[in-house]
């Protein structure tokens, strides 16, 4: 609990305005020692056996989309995206779980890159937090294009699709990578995400007591505790002063401390 909130916060945001920073620069024609700033980004084994060693965490912030109206628009939309998935998770996993998982993908696309000498952008690891989200929540409504309101794990399913096409198409391996990092940190609720391993695995819903958290224990296993954050795990063992509160909208027994209850993803 106390490394929770270690390591950088708000990392999607940082992402995402690097993103666009570089891509506005790169309209602009912006070049460093006659090098296109993105050309100067993006991952080039060479380049970095050269003494590029930038490039390991740059390709991060280099966008690989064209200059039209419609891929800028594209290239925006999915910042935000991007965005707000990683805030969420980070709500939901703690700050220091949220880039473990997030830089374990960047170490392991490195590693593919420098060893096998394949080239690759940001996309597919930025893609996986869409994986990720849809693991945890796969009943959340997202609105596509701010108009089209769509359960997450059907985008999950879509891009899992389109992994498989892409691999067979440019016989590339390097959309697996981000797959192995998300098998490795979400492999215990993946089966929520499929829909047979679901219906086999589905239990019928029972009202629930009011005494049902009275045999539950911390983690420590100490005390018992009657109420958990859904969002950051504390208990009122744990917090003996910490409020907290049942959500209305979240379909079923959902408990959320203070901090959490006006701010999280409603469970539906």
């Amino acid at each position: 609990m106390k490394r929770r909130d270690k390591g950088i916060r708000n990392l999607m945001l940082y992402i995402a305005v690097g993103n666009a920073a570089v891509y506005l620069l790169s309209l602009l024609k912006v070049q460093i020692a006659g090098w296109n700033i993105v050309d100067l980004l993006f991952f080039d084994r060479m380049c970095i056996l050269q003494g590029q060693v930038w490039r390991l965490l740059t390709f991060l912030i280099a966008p690989s989309y064209g200059t039209g109206i419609f891929a800028s628009l594209l290239l925006f939309l999915l910042l935000f995206f991007y965005y707000r998935i990683g805030l969420l998770l980070e709500q939901t996993l703690g700050v220091f779980k949220f880039n473990l998982f997030y830089f374990t993908g960047v170490l392991l696309m490195d590693a593919a890159g420098m060893l096998f000498d394949v080239a690759f952008g940001s996309t597919a690891l930025n893609l996986s937090l869409l994986l990720a989200f849809a693991t945890l929540y796969p009943e959340n409504r997202v609105l596509l294009f701010f108009v089209i309101p769509l359960k997450i794990k059907y985008l999950a399913w879509f891009y899992l699709a389109w992994t498989v096409v892409d691999i067979v198409m440019y016989k590339t391996f390097m959309p697996l990578v981000p797959l192995l990092n998300w098998v490795l940190f979400f492999w215990r609720e993946i089966p929520g995400l499929l829909p047979a391993l679901r219906r086999s695995g589905a239990q019928p819903k029972q009202k629930p007591s009011k005494d049902w958290a009275k045999d539950y224990r911390s983690r420590s296993g100490e005390k018992p505790y009657r109420h958990k954050c859904t969002v950051c795990g504390r208990t009122d063992a744990q917090y003996p002063d910490l409020e907290f509160r049942y959500c209305s909208k979240c379909n079923g027994y959902y408990c959320y401390c203070m901090d959490h209850i006006n701010n999280h993803v409603h469970i539906q």
